[in-house]
């Protein structure tokens, strides 16, 4: 924490989302927020330069979806705090990112009251989870349950090689993935054929049907 209280910075693709968020939180005494970004590659960027104390981080996200940014910025910026806001309660969600280091996971069906709660639970090193997730934690738990053979296999995929497959399943180019990860066009090429290879898809069609069945890409953004 900083001179300037508890320095935070909100990560969803909508914008009425983060606003609503930051009145929220600029309303509570201590709290500043010193940023928004509207991609997973973007807030990546954003901790990296304003190195804020904690991340309200949204999972669906463009160009890098929250679980592989959370797992960025965890790797450059460790004592930065990342707190999950979600529509989602999937259990391979859960597992990956408290697996990363997560300091909370929020429905956003949660209340304002919450979040304030999970913020300062984050910062005093303990974890603030919403009553399903933490319910979906014990079930998981108790019970084992098997991922599906194909969610087995995407675990297996590089960090490179999941930020290309959100990419691809997304509708990029293999010049506009390229560009965006500063690497050549063949070697963009090398990772889809790997990534095809490892989940034992294909043809593209399938890829993208398989993202959006595990939430890497959702349908209604």
């Amino acid at each position: 924490m900083t001179d300037r209280g508890i320095t935070i910075i909100l990560a969803d693709d909508h914008t009425i989302v983060r606003q609503g968020l930051a009145m929220l939180l600029e309303g509570e005494p201590g709290f500043n927020v010193v940023g928004e970004a509207g991609n997973g590659r973007e807030v990546v960027s954003k901790v990296e330069r304003l190195k804020p104390d904690v991340v309200i981080m949204d999972i669906s996200m463009p160009m890098l979806n929250g679980i592989e940014a959370t797992r960025q910025i965890k790797k450059a910026m460790p004592q930065t705090k990342v707190i999950i806001l979600s529509m989602h309660c999937h259990d391979r969600y859960i597992r990956e990112l408290f697996s990363l280091g997560v300091s909370g996971y929020l429905l956003k069906d949660s209340t304002g009251s919450d979040i304030i709660k999970a913020i300062q639970a984050a910062m005093n090193g303990d974890t603030y989870m919403s009553p399903p997730v933490s319910r979906l934690i014990i079930e998981d738990y108790v019970s084992t349950k098997k991922k599906s053979f194909r969610e087995d296999l995407y675990s297996t995929l590089s960090n490179r090689e999941r930020e290309v497959f959100q990419m691809i399943a997304e509708g990029h180019s293999t010049r506009e993935i390229s560009d965006i990860l500063c690497i050549s066009p063949s070697t963009v090429k090398t990772h889809r054929s790997k990534i095809m290879d490892k989940l034992r898809i294909e043809n593209i069609s399938q890829l993208v049907q398989f993202a959006i069945r595990i939430g890497i890409v959702d349908i209604q953004s």
